[in-house]
């Protein structure tokens, strides 16, 4: 249960440049990693698997296959790490979870893309 003032002290402090994320987009996030007194930016692209919460408690879980071998990651959206999200490419999923998508290699984890009408 949130309450009205919680929701009213949230509301300013929401990022608002980030486009909407569902499940079954594929999406690129542009992470900001500091590394001693340097910071630059890295890409990680996949497949939105999950997303939790609402406000600014919103998080996203995108996987990946890198060489072979399944890496997930949980980006928190109204984090200051994060420069911004692209998205790459809508799919078709009838599901909120798509946590099935971890057993499946290759073709068999193709889906289906939403074309845009023109």
């Amino acid at each position: 249960m949130r309450t009205k003032l919680l929701e009213l002290v949230e509301k300013d402090q929401i990022r608002t440049d980030l486009p909407e994320i569902r499940e079954g987009y594929n999406v690129k996030v542009h992470v900001r990693i500091k590394e001693g007194n340097k910071e630059r930016i890295q890409v990680f692209e996949g497949l939105v698997i999950a997303s939790y919460g609402t406000g600014i408690n919103k998080s996203i879980t995108v996987r990946k296959d890198s060489y072979g071998v399944g890496v997930e990651r949980i980006f928190k959206l109204n984090s200051p790490l994060i420069a911004h999200i692209e998205v790459t490419r809508i799919n078709k999923v009838r599901r909120a979870k798509l946590y099935y998508m971890r057993d499946l290699k290759g073709k068999s984890a193709r889906l289906k893309e939403i074309k845009k009408a023109k």
